[in-house]
């Protein structure tokens, strides 16, 4: 799903659907691990949530996963909130419009991708490094 110059912004179930492409297409054995992590699509991050993380603009967060990460979750939880991978949709799209080097449906499947991957456990530097040896 491609979109023109011209076009109107696309709607958050827009996203959702690139989300959801994005996601279908990763290897099975990740789509698995994954499974369980509900994927939400908003224009921004709560402001509680940008108060926490102290980031001021509300443009400067993609992404965000909330949850316990498989590295840390043990079968005595209970009561646990499902893990949950928020992607933002208007920072996406400024960032998309400010790079003009990838796809808006690439760049939705990174910061996805960069959001599992605290589900998994991984840090923002392991998932750099594992970025970076690509």
């Amino acid at each position: 799903m491609s979109f023109p110059p011209a076009a109107l912004a696309p709607s958050l179930d827009d996203f959702a659907a690139i989300a959801r492409s994005a996601f279908d297409a990763l290897p099975d054995p990740f789509r698995r691990l994954a499974g369980d992590a509900v994927i939400r699509i908003a224009d921004f991050a709560e402001q509680e949530v940008l108060k926490d993380l102290e980031i001021e603009d509300a443009f400067e967060l993609t992404g965000l996963y909330q949850g316990v990460d498989l590295s840390r979750r043990s079968v005595l939880d209970s009561g646990v909130q499902p893990s949950m991978v928020f992607l933002y949709r208007r920072p996406i799209l400024d960032e998309w419009a400010e790079r003009g080097d990838v796809t808006l449906e690439e760049l939705i499947a990174h910061v996805l991708v960069h959001e599992i991957g605290h589900h998994f456990g991984l840090s923002d530097d392991d998932i750099d490094t594992i970025e970076g040896a690509d």
